[in-house]
């Protein structure tokens, strides 16, 4: 890139653009909104062309010391790349979607979306662990204000839960992390990925960070809060919050709980397979009984997120590569299936399932979108959804084959509730003239839903241009955690231990001088 701080650039677009808005008209500020986001999108698609794929691991770097202890640190690897590309692509669709449906403090609403931009990238992006911090606990405050201005009838409530929940959590971590820099003598995450904290200090350190990105992400039992959230918050604020919000947890995860504390990680693999087989079952038959297109929606979030858990803890290749194809997914099928409750929601204004059907009568290129994303909620090949599940299924297998079958039966629930409500809203007699006498879909809602649908059956058709860029690091991670590889009960005894690690690590002579390459990498 010729030394342009591009990174610093896609955090000071919508950093200048949310404080224009605060100024402008309703129209001024939209219009504002729409071309920073694009131009950020822009960005994000330059940051990926000149990505180089099996090159240093951490790419377009910028450091500045501000004062002692804390650095302005930025840098990407293939993981934060992707889930940067996620953001900037569903930032200008989230305005998109507000265009007509929000009327009131519109300025303050499009600054408060272009923050939350600016924020989500941060996260992904920082090399300071209390960079880092500052990003990840910010992002609470435009989508507290989002959901507590902007939001339904009990929107006070919902975002009060939603803001305790995700905070509490968070205190634990930020004294878990003045303890590492103490230890350590560093605040820089890829140093501190490699270093080695002892074994009875990772149990805690794992435990307090792990209390902040359950909560995130959301695992069961502490997702109440994700349910409320979404009802009450607005069409635009649930795209953002299960597209990309939730993800900071999953990346949480993979890059602080997994590579720091692999121990620990090993130890309280029961509690996450535990837990995520929980989420499947209940929060599937939870959805099943749904009058609200909404909150069904979002109980299929916390079954498809515990998928994620169970692969990222998997301690292998496909676990990980798939919890990370499943976050990509997820942030593009579920903020679709949110886009396309909104359509209605902004035509009908309820969201309650019984008051539609037979819309495939009347708004025949929605039913059609509408059966894409749900077809891609379920997993149905040639969508995203099937990569991403077959995937962590295959890794949660080397390690238990109970916690694969229990959530193979979430797959198989997910269908039942995802086509259950399809059934309801697209089939069947019209019994409500209005939901009958409502238009297709317009320009703008094509705009909006068209290059998701196209994401979604190129990340199903051609994974590999999703999971080139992460391979290498995701690869590194599987090294690191070797040490503390779990004994699965679905492993063959005539394999040696991390063979499917051969693949993607270039093999120098024998075995062993593999092995020792891949330690080194």
């Amino acid at each position: 890139m010729g030394g342009f701080p591009i990174l610093s650039a896609m955090l000071g677009v919508p950093l200048v653009a949310a404080i224009a808005c605060l100024f402008l008209s309703d129209n001024g500020a939209r219009w504002t909104a729409l071309v920073a986001t694009l131009v950020n999108l822009a960005l994000g698609i330059l940051l990926w062309l000149n990505y180089d794929i099996g090159g240093a691991q951490w790419q377009f770097v910028e450091s500045e010391d501000l004062f002692a202890g804390f650095k302005y640190a930025l840098g990407i690897d293939g993981i934060a790349l992707m889930l940067i590309v996620l953001s900037v692509f569903l930032m200008p669709i989230c305005i998109l979607a507000s265009w007509e449906s929000i009327t009131k403090r519109v300025g303050e609403y499009m600054a408060a979306f272009l923050f939350m931009e600016l924020l989500m990238i941060g996260v992904f992006a920082a090399q300071d662990l209390f960079l880092f911090y500052i990003f990840f606990e910010a992002g609470l405050i435009p989508m507290y204000l989002i959901i507590g201005i902007w939001g339904g009838d009990n929107r006070i409530y919902a975002s009060y839960k939603f803001f305790l929940y995700t905070l509490l959590g968070s205190v634990l971590m930020l004294i878990a992390m003045l303890w590492m820099v103490h230890q350590s003598g560093t605040t820089d995450i890829p140093t501190l990925m490699q270093y080695d904290f002892p074994a009875g200090a990772q149990t805690w350190l794992w435990l307090a960070f792990f209390a902040s990105f359950a909560v995130k992400m959301p695992m069961w039992p502490v997702h109440t809060w994700l349910p409320d959230a979404h009802v009450q918050a607005p069409t635009a604020g649930s795209v953002i919050l299960a597209g990309v919000l939730l993800k900071m947890g999953g990346y949480g995860f993979i890059r602080f709980s997994l590579p720091m504390f692999p121990e620990a990680s090993a130890q309280f693999l029961w509690l996450i397979l535990g837990l995520s087989m929980a989420a499947v079952v209940i929060t599937s038959l939870i959805a099943l009984v749904q009058h609200d297109m909404k909150k069904l929606i979002a109980y299929s979030s916390v079954a498809h997120m515990a998928i994620v858990t169970a692969g990222l803890f998997a301690f292998n290749q496909q676990g990980l590569e798939g919890a990370m194809v499943m976050m990509l997914s997820h942030g593009l099928v579920s903020g679709a299936l949110f886009l396309c409750v909104g359509v209605i929601y902004d035509r009908l204004h309820t969201r309650e399932i019984d008051r539609y059907g037979g819309l495939s009568i009347n708004m025949p290129q929605y039913a059609i979108f509408f059966l894409l994303f749900t077809m891609a909620s379920i997993g149905l090949p040639g969508t995203s959804g099937f990569v991403a599940e077959f995937l962590s299924l295959m890794g949660v297998y080397e390690v238990s084959s109970v916690a694969t079958f229990v959530l193979t039966t979430g797959i198989i629930l997910g269908a039942a509730y995802m086509l259950y409500l399809y059934r309801r809203v697209a089939f069947g007699e019209q019994k409500n003239a209005d939901a009958a006498a409502m238009p297709d879909l317009n320009l703008r809602e094509w705009i909006m839903l068209g290059p998701i649908a196209a994401a979604v059956l190129w990340m199903g058709v051609y994974p590999e241009s999703f999971l080139a860029p992460m391979r290498k690091d995701i690869a590194a991670l599987d090294a690191r955690l070797a040490r503390a590889e779990p004994a699965g009960d679905a492993k063959l005894e005539a394999k040696p231990p991390r063979e499917h690690n051969a693949n993607y690590i270039e093999p120098s002579g024998d075995h062993g001088e593999g092995h020792e390459s891949e330690g080194e990498h």
